[in-house]
């Protein structure tokens, strides 16, 4: 089981809250939580590892993440229709990935997720 370091950027921010909880789903493959936040014809494009176009897609692609042993999250900022959550994750053998997973709502209300890019960094073994 992930251990779990959330930001103290979420307050009383509904978005902040929501997309700092998807960062974690895409980390720890929560595949419900994500799938009850994102829009059917979701995208997901983790640059220069994949692209999936619908929610099965981002099935096929949650398949491929390696579950980290700790995850922290550094900072949540929402505005309008975008958000953006950065932090590091720290698996079993030593390695360590920077991320930084930006999410478009379908809307400014903050509902559903139309789109997400992960940034990922290497470092360690």
């Amino acid at each position: 089981m992930t251990e779990i370091l959330r930001s103290e950027d979420c307050g009383n921010s509904p978005k902040n809250l929501l997309v700092q909880e998807l960062s974690i789903a895409l980390a720890t493959r929560d595949l419900p939580l994500l799938l009850d936040n994102c829009a059917d014809d979701v995208t997901w494009e983790i640059l220069g590892r994949g692209r999936g176009d619908s929610q099965s897609d981002l099935t096929v692609l949650l398949d491929d993440r390696p579950e980290p042993a700790r995850l922290a999250i550094h900072h949540v900022v929402t505005h309008g229709k975008a958000g953006a959550v950065d932090g590091t994750a720290e698996f079993a053998n030593g390695a360590k990935q920077h991320f930084c997973d930006m999410y478009e709502f379908t809307g400014a209300s903050g509902k559903s997720i139309q789109a997400i890019t992960s940034y990922v960094i290497e470092d360690g073994p």
